[in-house]
């Protein structure tokens, strides 16, 4: 590829290079051609008038973004058991984190209807609003009430800011380039994931969790300010060129005619649809954390009624959105002509039942490589760990580059689905003291190849196959599919380890003293109080290895069947120098014949 090539791939003045698209490739999504949103609009009059300098300043301030995000992630929440333990209420650990997995989830449409709703650049200023409040809240926490309502207002900011990095990443890149540069995003992980434990340590022993909290409350609008500015700046340059045409501004709106502009955003953000999915999740995730604590666990029946409910709500919100908002002038999170594009649907399709396969075998498996393990350190746990995480950047990022040139996503996607299934089916004997260490660090190295490969592509496909207009919602819809697989994939696992893991220490452990073997279940700490070699011990390492196979069995089947089959429902597309491949436009919303806006 010559250096032209490049060039016109990067430079948003230039017109594109383009090859004609088969006609097998032009996939209808059931949708006629809709009048572009307020944030789309700014987008894409922002991509007219930035130049190349303006161009090479978004993608830093994108860079940074990402950044602060991984370094966020990797870092905050080691904090929380120290949080919740200063306040005195540690055992509501796992219902904080549960409310805040709720809001990430259902965060993401709320944050791309809002991205489309008011613009990119004005959503980033309220998820740095999200973020600074949260955190303040956290640092100044005296109760667990506070610590929680700093998780949640908080996770709207982090949740917030994936949306709108991988949103606006898609407005400014080609098909054919886009894989690459969310693997060039995702890098800061491999950085961080080296120096969090440094980082962690650094601020628990000097200022203490409260400013580990504190400084991201600086970090954050810092890091932020300059995508923010960049957004901003070519919005208002692209005003004063007379690029840009609205036929209303809501943020106007929102000052002269506030209740109609509330009105009108709860019909474009669908609030009954994101009240009915947040309900629902919650309803089902929240028994997870609280029946441990509950007066008979599992036996509990409230525990059981929330659940049920919550499964319940789920065809009730599959109905309001296929049905329903159309009849009420709701423009719904999920629309029907999205599922009715096969691709859309397989690629939504795989990457719940891929999340779901990962968080079977990966829920426990930090405590139970931590207790068959007997010769590792802390060290090499950590980095153990990590194995995974840093296969799946470094492989997302060869899978885009093989992308700049091969150019056709599905077989590749193939070959990463099979990748995935070769790694979890491999954890069935190759796990903990069954396998060799070797063994078992490869079979995350595979797992994260594979994974590597079939991530960038199921959102890519997806965002390929839609107009402009509906990037956005469909990145979103996406990524909350993947996120309630993390849920189920964690449920399935919480279940099959609590139902499992008792009677099989009993049957393996040389003893009959039950309060011994309920510290056992309750503790790994208590566990490692036992040397190798120690015959409660090795009847230990015996229970875990039964639950992890059964476990592994599991992801291994969810790994073959679902993913594997909806693949076959993808089209072999290629990627070009276009936006997507519906409406044949540019970045700047031109099309081959019509001439971009001169910007000097």
């Amino acid at each position: 590829m010559s250096d032209s090539d490049i060039k016109h791939s990067v430079d948003p003045q230039e017109p594109y290079m383009t090859e004609k698209i088969h006609p097998v490739e032009a996939i209808d999504n059931g949708a006629q051609q809709q009048e572009l949103s307020s944030g789309v609009s700014k987008i894409e009059a922002a991509q007219a008038v930035w130049g190349k300098k303006g161009y090479i300043f978004l993608l830093v301030g994108l860079g940074l973004a990402s950044y602060i995000y991984s370094l966020d992630g990797v870092t905050t929440y080691q904090y929380l058991s120290y949080a919740t333990s200063s306040v005195l209420d540690h055992s509501m650990t796992g219902a904080v984190t549960t409310a805040g997995a709720i809001i990430i989830a259902v965060g993401k449409p709320f944050m791309a209807k809002l991205a489309d709703y008011i613009g990119r650049g004005e959503t980033y200023i309220v998820v740095v609003i999200f973020y600074v409040v949260g955190y303040i809240l956290y640092a100044s926490a005296n109760d667990i009430n506070q610590i929680a309502g700093g998780q949640i207002i908080y996770s709207f900011g982090y949740t917030g800011l994936q949306m709108l990095t991988q949103i606006v990443l898609a407005d400014v890149t080609t098909l054919r380039y886009r894989a690459f540069a969310g693997a060039v995003l995702s890098m800061p992980f491999v950085i961080n994931t080296w120096i969090s434990a440094e980082i962690a340590e650094g601020v628990l022993s000097g200022g203490g969790w409260r400013w580990g909290y504190g400084m991201f409350a600086i970090l954050v609008p810092v890091c932020l300010a300059p995508v923010i500015g960049s957004l901003l700046w070519a919005q208002r340059k692209a005003k004063k060129l007379n690029v840009l045409h609205l036929t209303s501004d809501p943020n106007k709106n929102l000052f002269k005619h506030p209740l109609k502009a509330i009105s009108i955003a709860n019909k474009e953000m669908d609030v009954p649809g994101l009240i009915l999915i947040a309900a629902a999740l919650a309803l089902i995730l929240l028994p997870l954390g609280l029946a441990p604590t509950a007066s008979n666990g599992w036996n509990t029946p409230s525990m059981i009624a929330m659940i049920v409910v919550g499964c319940l709500l789920l065809p009730v919100f599959a109905v309001w959105e296929c049905v329903f908002t159309s009849r009420f002038g709701y423009t719904a999170i999920a629309p029907l002509r999205f599922f009715k594009n096969l691709n859309i649907a397989a690629a939504c399709f795989i990457g719940f039942f891929d999340f779901v396969s990962f968080y079977l075998q990966y829920t426990y498996q930090y405590s139970f490589v931590y207790v068959v393990k007997t010769e590792w350190s802390f060290r090499d746990l950590t980095y153990f760990s990590s194995t995974q995480t840093i296969a799946l950047c470094v492989f997302g990022l060869l899978a885009g580059v093989i992308l700049i040139w091969f150019r056709r996503p599905k077989w590749l996607l193939f070959a990463g689905l099979l990748i995935r299934l070769l790694g979890v089916g491999l954890m069935i004997q190759s796990r903990g003291a069954l396998g060799s260490d070797v063994e078992l660090v490869w079979c995350q190295i595979l797992q994260g190849m594979g994974g590597g490969f079939a991530s960038v592509i199921t959102q890519l496909i997806a965002q390929a196959l839609v107009s402009h207009a509906d990037v956005a919602v469909v990145t979103a819809l996406v990524l909350l599919l993947t996120e309630i697989g993390n849920s189920v994939g964690s449920a399935i696992a919480t279940a099959v380890w609590t139902s499992q893991m008792p009677s099989e220490l009993a049957a393996h452990v040389p003893t009959t003293n039950a309060t011994l073997l309920a510290e056992l279940y309750g503790s790994v700490t208590t566990i490692a109080t036992y040397p190798a070699g120690d015959p409660i011990r090795d009847g230990v390492i015996n229970a875990y290895s039964n639950v992890m196979r059964n476990l592994c069995i599991g992801a291994t089947v969810v790994a073959i069947f679902p993913p594997i089959i909806a693949f076959f429902f993808v089209s072999d597309i290629t990627l070009d120098n276009k936006q997507n491949k519906l409406d044949d436009r540019d970045l700047t919303g031109h099309k081959d014949n019509e001439k971009p806006v001169e910007v000097v």
